[in-house]
């Protein structure tokens, strides 16, 4: 049965998809065959999701087995809008049996499988259905994906109690952008220190996260 990861972030552009990346490469380096799936994408624009784009793109040149998927398996509910799913789906109902089927029908392909959410946690799919509920119902381990700037720790904290609140006890990783790793320094880590706040650092970190989830 292939290894399943969920990964989430403290909010939008922190680099859920970067980190994706970066993991599909590692565990093709292990031998190991990566898949990705991102169950929603909005800001979708003639039909191409950029994300779910780059991601379908990494998996066909990594994993052989993915070469006949289609966009729409990768990602199978894809909005115009730039909003959170739940405005930019206009009438469309998410369904999480359609999302669980549509994950279930790539493992065969794979020898993990890279589950990508949307925004942050509490991102609305429905009115009582949030992006934290995805690895709830999917039964995945979850990475939490965090930046290293100002204002990250009160973002990573909130997004702790919201996976806690659930008894969802996530993997950590700080994605030091270009140009972070100096505020990541100075403004953050000295807090994550204080309190012995356990994160790994990425990109440098990407084989030790590999190694934690037992590849």
């Amino acid at each position: 049965m292939p290894l399943k990861l969920f990964v989430t972030a403290t909010n939008t552009d922190v680099g859920k998809t970067h980190t994706t990346l970066l993991l599909m490469e590692e565990a093709a380096k292990r031998g190991l065959r990566p898949l990705a799936f991102k169950p929603v994408e909005t800001g979708v624009s003639g039909g191409m999701a950029p994300d779910g784009s780059r991601l379908l793109e990494a998996a066909k040149r990594l994993n052989p087995d993915a070469a006949p998927l289609r966009l729409e398996q990768i990602v199978p509910y894809r909005f115009e809008l730039p909003a959170a799913p739940f405005v930019a789906k206009g009438r469309t109902h998410i369904s999480l049996n359609k999302i669980e089927a549509a994950m279930e029908s790539l493992l065969p392909l794979c020898d993990i499988l890279f589950v990508e959410g949307a925004g942050g946690l509490m991102v609305p799919l429905e009115e009582n259905l949030f992006i934290v509920d995805l690895p709830l119902r999917l039964k995945l381990p979850v990475l939490l994906v965090t930046p290293g700037r100002l204002g990250s720790i009160n973002d990573t904290l909130l997004s702790l109690e919201a996976l806690q609140r659930r008894c969802i006890e996530p993997t950590v990783a700080v994605n030091l952008k270009e140009g972070e790793k100096e505020a990541f320094e100075s403004v953050t880590k000295p807090y994550y220190e204080s309190v012995g706040f356990r994160y790994l650092r990425l990109p440098e970190e990407a084989p030790a996260l590999l190694d934690r989830l037992g590849l």
